[in-house]
């Protein structure tokens, strides 16, 4: 609710001289520090999904080397067995 008062004054050799005041009950809004703070929300927001992405990207990485040693290794195991039937095979003649 806002209240308006108005106040004449008399002053010797200046006349009537008049003021108002205006006073409000309705709570003042500050946006700026609003605006501020879904500021920051919306950059770590962005900043998490943009780590949480690069980390996913390593866990990959990380799978496909792991995938590819162990194919590696079993074809060196293919060939290590390969070697001892042939080893075997000339013994054998």
């Amino acid at each position: 609710m806002t209240e308006e008062r108005i106040t004449q004054v008399e002053a010797p050799g200046q006349g009537m001289h008049t003021h108002t005041t205006v006073i409000s009950d309705e709570p003042r809004r500050g946006g700026g520090g609003t605006w501020l703070v879904l500021l920051v929300i919306v950059v770590l927001g962005v900043l998490g999904f943009v780590i949480f992405s690069q980390m996913s990207g390593a866990e990959v990485a990380k799978d496909n080397a792991i995938a590819d040693a162990a194919g590696d290794l079993g074809a060196a195991a293919g060939q290590v067995g390969d070697a001892a039937q042939d080893a075997a095979g000339s013994l054998g003649n």
